[in-house]
């Protein structure tokens, strides 16, 4: 299917629902957003628009609550405790095949940015040696865990041949390959970065770059996005728009800004003690953030196409991918003159 119709039928479907194009007056100024990992570059983008008071300059009063990883934010939005959260595409899809309507508005990170490397002095010549192991990840069932399940389904492994352990985000994840704890991690910058450069780990997976993600998954795979219930997005357009508005414009505002002038912007403790490091790190990350915002047809089929491999109740549900991304916020964002 083109592109112009695919989003043409998601747009359809949308506008059937009733949900007016957002305009007036701002339904819902404070707003609570989870998130699994904020310091992560990940979810950079985030960040960028609250250091810069992009929420604020749009009207909105923007609570962030940081879990320990993807999976958590998923059920406190699901729960009822947050109203939107930035967290992984594949999400949406997993709650459309529950029956569960919830859809991203707009993409962060076109590439996931997940590396999967082995502690160095753990023997590994080809993926099969995976199986055994204890592998880390930011919390059971987030992001960092889907993605080394596809790279063990490459293998011929399932998710039961290894031990998966939940460390949380970057100053933790070093500790845990540190101490002995892990003998392979799944995870993201700047822990990453900080354990290449001090020689702990060996890269065995690169999902930071462009070649990286299409020798994965041969294709692209949208990461982060700001999902929430269809529900919220009907009560609240305008919300909606304000939400994108911020995080459009922090994305077009870091496609041109050096790795030094983000690194300036973001909390102190972001930086893990090495602003060097993490300027680093942050050089490594840049290829994966969205470019504009949209989620094309084969991101979407390349992620459910993960999914399915390992998930075999996706695969009878049949998700209609269109209902995963609602366009007409990002595409409104990109109309308007900042």
């Amino acid at each position: 299917m083109k592109l112009t119709k695919f989003i043409g039928a998601a747009l359809a479907v949308t506008l059937s629902a009733g949900v007016a194009l957002a305009q007036g007056a701002i339904e819902k100024p404070k707003v609570i957003l989870g998130v699994g990992g904020k310091s992560l570059l990940y979810y950079l983008p985030l960040t960028v628009a609250e250091q810069k008071g992009l929420f604020k300059e749009r009207g909105l009063d923007v609570e962030i609550q940081d879990f320990a990883g993807g999976a958590k934010s998923l059920q406190a939005l699901v729960g009822g405790s947050v109203d939107v959260v930035t967290g992984a595409y594949e999400h949406t899809i997993r709650m459309q095949a529950k029956g569960q309507d919830i859809r991203a508005v707009i993409e962060l990170g076109r590439f996931p940015a997940i590396v999967v490397a082995v502690k160095k002095g753990v023997k590994f010549d080809s993926p099969a040696d995976f199986k055994g192991m204890k592998i880390g990840v930011t919390a059971p069932g987030s992001s960092t865990n889907m993605l080394m399940n596809f790279v063990l389904a490459k293998a011929g492994l399932t998710p039961q041949d290894v031990s998966f352990i939940g460390v949380g985000s970057s100053a933790s994840a070093v500790a845990a390959i540190r101490n002995g704890q892990l003998d392979a991690i799944s995870h993201l910058e700047p822990a990453i970065t900080m354990l290449e450069q001090s020689g702990d780990i060996r890269v065995i997976v690169d999902t930071r770059t462009e070649e990286g993600t299409r020798a994965l998954f041969g294709g692209e795979n949208p990461a982060a996005v700001l999902y929430l219930k269809q529900s919220f997005i009907e009560a609240n357009p305008n919300t909606v728009q304000a939400l994108v508005d911020a995080l459009y414009k922090a994305l077009q505002w870091m496609k041109s800004a050096s790795a030094a002038d983000i690194a300036a912007i973001v909390p102190e403790n972001y930086l893990l003690g090495d602003k060097a490091l993490y300027i680093a790190a942050l050089e490594h990350s840049k290829p994966s953030y969205s470019q504009t915002g949209m989620i094309d047809a084969d991101g979407m089929r390349s992620t459910n196409d993960m999914l399915v491999r390992f998930e075999p109740e996706l695969k009878a549900a049949k998700v209609d991918l269109a209902k995963t991304f609602d366009p007409r916020f990002v595409q409104r964002a990109a109309g308007m003159t900042h």
